[in-house]
């Protein structure tokens, strides 16, 4: 889906307007209608964000159906979005994955692009690390190339990240999960888990 949305979004769509998208997506029914509730909103830090869904309806993406009390109600534009293979149990696992990506769940009250960064490489993620190509990176997030790096060093501050690499052979970002041995080596204390 993240693959998906980096096509069908504007190139630098906001990282806000792209969670919410992602949610969109996959919690829509299959003629494209979405109810997304308030308290959902509330929890991804996306309430009473108005320019959020005026920039997917700006992008031909979707249409507001106007507020609700208890939701906020959609109509997907895209006719891709109409036609979803994966049945509806399989979508709903996946936008819960997409509120909390482990192992790189973000900490509360990180900024959307960090939020979306972290889901990004949680889905390149395997057994601790992972890698892909800086240029999929930044598409994927809707971020310039310096930007990717800057998150990237925002995800490490904030204990999500051990490490990460610029391949330049490769053009191609490797990272390194934060794990208990590394803890242990970043704070000089043993921790018992």
């Amino acid at each position: 889906m993240l693959t998906y949305l980096a096509v069908a979004l504007p190139r630098f769509s906001s990282p806000a307007a792209r969670l919410l998208a992602l949610q969109c997506a996959l919690r829509a029914d299959g003629r494209g209608r979405v109810r997304l509730p308030r308290g959902l909103l509330r929890s991804m830090r996306l309430h009473g964000r108005a320019e959020l869904w005026s920039e997917l309806e700006h992008a031909g993406w979707l249409r507001c159906s106007g507020p609700r009390r208890p939701h906020v109600e959609a109509r997907l534009l895209d006719a891709d979005m109409h036609s979803q293979a994966s049945g509806r149990g399989t979508r709903a696992r996946a936008a819960h994955w997409a509120l909390h990506p482990v192992p790189l769940v973000a900490p509360r009250g990180m900024s959307p692009a960090v939020q979306l960064t972290a889901l990004i490489l949680a889905a390149h993620t395997s057994d601790g690390s992972g890698s892909a190509e800086l240029d999929v990176l930044a598409r994927l997030g809707g971020q310039s190339q310096q930007q990717v790096e800057d998150l990237l060093d925002q995800l490490v501050r904030c204990r999500l990240l051990a490490s990460w690499q610029h391949l330049r052979e490769h053009d191609e970002i490797a990272w390194r999960l934060l794990t208990r041995r590394t803890e242990q080596r970043h704070t000089g204390k043993v921790i018992t888990w």
